[in-house]
């Protein structure tokens, strides 16, 4: 098998294809990444030395993709993944729309030709901001978490294991998540109408060593990396207490998955559209991260509270990953504490790395 995988270089593209790569090593892995992320080069030559060819090339130019030549499958990782993409200065909003939908539309046209599988690292981030932030919470515990009110009434598709496929995606949801929305409509129609194998994973926060940590991703990361570092780190909204909870998934145990995807003989008879996440037992909240790092580290800093709100934060978000369990047999691996060891570790032996890939 011959796989395209999108967004190589960057965090979750670099795991996976180290992944499929231990695991089924006959498979030809051709990554293609714009490499306009700091240290996407460190992961570019590391894909390189595992076999891994490695193509500069930007999804939005449909001339890069063709250039490819035949694959049997796509697996998309490339994306701005930020939720304040196209709001913050940092991307502008055709940039955000071109990147993550236009590109979508670009692959879906090349595994029509190609008759290929078409794999999307979807997101969390495509629920509805309103329904999440109507959901009934209260911040329990020292730290604090958010946590759902017991014998509280739930809307359709939350319950205390997390949001399941269903829960309502209606607008706002953010540029990011609108995009990445669309792009799910548009591979599900390419789907029915040309007969692909289309698979839909909305992925929690994904966590891990080497992961490029910034405020607005890969937070876990910046968090660690920060405490090691000392910088100062503040808790936005929410009163500035700390309080929200997010779970956290390695991006290595998608590999399980992705590979069951691709290999599977009757698409029809499974569901396209999964909540992939850490699920209940690896959520945190930001207060609870500060105390771990606290603890690992050895030092206590003072996060400040910045308790302004910004309209697209949301307290509490979690996966529910059963329909991928009972239909698909997978769960993840990893569990939470061991995903920070590992971060904390790598900060350890890479005190430069929030600097090296922007997070400064």
């Amino acid at each position: 098998m011959t796989i395209l995988l999108t967004g190589a270089c960057g965090f979750a593209g670099c795991e996976i294809a180290r992944g499929l790569r231990a695991h089924r090593a006959s498979w030809k892995i051709v990554g293609l990444d714009n490499l306009s992320r700091a240290g996407s080069e460190a992961n570019r030559a590391g894909l390189q030395k595992l076999g891994v060819k490695v193509v500069h090339g930007d999804v939005r130019l449909a001339s890069d993709i063709d250039a490819i030549g035949p694959v049997d499958a796509v697996i998309d990782a490339a994306a701005n993944p930020s939720v304040l993409a196209g709001l913050d200065g940092q991307a502008s909003t055709r940039q955000v729309v071109e990147h993550n939908l236009l590109g979508t539309v670009n692959l879906l046209e090349y595994c029509r030709r190609h008759r290929a599988a078409f794999v999307l690292l979807s997101t969390s981030r495509l629920y509805s901001i309103p329904a999440l932030c109507a959901l009934p919470v209260e911040a329990r515990g020292e730290p604090p978490a958010f946590g759902l009110v017991p014998g509280a009434t739930l809307p359709p598709g939350v319950s205390g294991a997390g949001l399941d496929e269903t829960f309502s995606t209606a607008a706002p949801i953010s540029l990011y998540g609108a995009t990445k929305l669309a792009s799910e409509a548009l591979a599900l129609e390419y789907a029915h109408s040309f007969g692909l194998p289309v698979w839909l994973n909305r992925c929690g926060v994904l966590a891990g060593a080497g992961q490029f940590g910034r405020p607005d991703q890969g937070i876990v990361a910046y968090w660690i990396h920060g405490w090691r570092e000392r910088r100062p780190l503040r808790y936005i909204g929410f009163n500035g207490s700390g309080a929200q909870v997010r779970d956290a998934l390695h991006p290595r145990d998608l590999v399980p998955l992705l590979i069951k995807q691709l290999e599977c003989r009757d698409p029809a008879a499974k569901p396209r559209i999964l909540t992939v996440g850490g699920g209940a037992s690896n959520a945190f909240s930001l207060a609870g991260l500060s105390a771990w790092c606290a603890d690992r580290f050895g030092w206590n800093l003072e996060v400040l509270p910045d308790r302004q709100p910004r309209p697209l934060d949301v307290p509490w978000v979690v996966m529910d990953a059963a329909l991928a369990q009972r239909t698909w047999d997978w769960a993840p691996a990893t569990r939470l504490h061991d995903i920070f060891d590992e971060v904390a570790a790598f900060a350890l032996a890479r005190s430069d790395w929030l600097a090296v890939t922007g997070g400064a």
